[in-house]
């Protein structure tokens, strides 16, 4: 399984180019899909018999199908349970977290978690988290193994932390949260693809036993945390914190996705 998200993909370093509509996105979801591509091909190159590619960025409607290799099937559009992770269970070998970015509350390029700007931190069992970290944790409770990562140099960084056995692929350097020193599509669909083909060596399916999480989430502004902390179970921590426990890291992560919605549809426009 692919998990594919856009902020981390080739030539990727500002709003513009992740948001769907605009000119800029149109130009990128090309570079988007040719990384997708190349993973495809280098996990193939290894002896993959079937990949997965699950939509996991914005509108989750990026890629162009039309251009997709053929060995592989795409899960597409928004409104999956477990979004980013759909399609992860037991009969999964491995995933790829593709476009990956750092947290909210750390260098990187478009670094955030989850919502773009309204968070500011999130913790995974008192550690600092990014989708990265949460995504693993709920891979490994299905027993599957992240076998490669790529994005910035800072989310491959990050990855070392979360998933040790990974390989990384570094398409770009971070130098700021809108600026990077990007590789060439040529010179990244190169790294990728042979990145994957030895992140083959990693892949297997392992037994695993859910166990119970906790997620904390600081907001950037007060009236966030109290309209999360509406919803049963989830407490208010701080004036801009709130937290929850869950017995398992899917429910732990069921509850994140109503946490950041009710939390983005109390933004007020520039205010937040």
């Amino acid at each position: 399984m692919i998990s594919a998200d856009m902020e981390g993909a080739t030539g990727v370093t500002y709003t513009q180019d992740v948001i769907p509509g605009t000119e800029q996105w149109q130009r990128m979801r090309h570079l988007f899909t040719s990384d997708v591509n190349a993973c495809i091909a280098g996990l193939h190159d290894a002896g993959a018999t079937s990949v997965l590619v699950n939509e996991a960025h914005s509108s989750q409607r990026n890629l162009l199908l039309e251009d997709l290799d053929t060995r592989a099937t795409m899960l597409t559009g928004r409104h999956k349970p477990l979004s980013m992770m759909q399609g992860i269970d037991s009969r999964m070998d491995a995933v790829v977290f593709l476009g990956y970015h750092t947290g909210a509350g750390a260098d990187g390029v478009l670094a955030h978690t989850y919502l773009e700007n309204s968070i500011t931190g999130v913790w995974l069992d008192g550690t600092h988290a990014s989708e990265g970290r949460l995504n693993a944790a709920m891979a490994h409770e299905h027993g599957v193994p992240v076998i490669l990562v790529t994005g910035d140099d800072k989310t491959c960084h990050d990855a070392k932390d979360y998933a040790p056995h990974a390989r990384l692929a570094a398409v770009k350097q971070c130098i700021s949260r809108y600026a990077a020193i990007c590789l060439p599509p040529a010179t990244t669909a190169e790294l990728i693809r042979t990145e994957a083909a030895t992140a083959m060596t990693n892949a297997g399916h392992y037994d695993a036993t859910p166990q119970p999480h906790r997620i904390e989430i600081e907001f950037d502004a007060t009236h966030l945390a109290h309209a999360a902390a509406v919803i049963p179970t989830v407490d208010l921590i701080d004036t801009r914190r709130v937290g929850f426990d869950a017995p398992t890291m899917t429910d732990a992560m069921k509850a994140f996705k109503i946490v950041t919605a009710i939390a983005a549809g109390a933004v007020e426009g520039i205010y937040g």
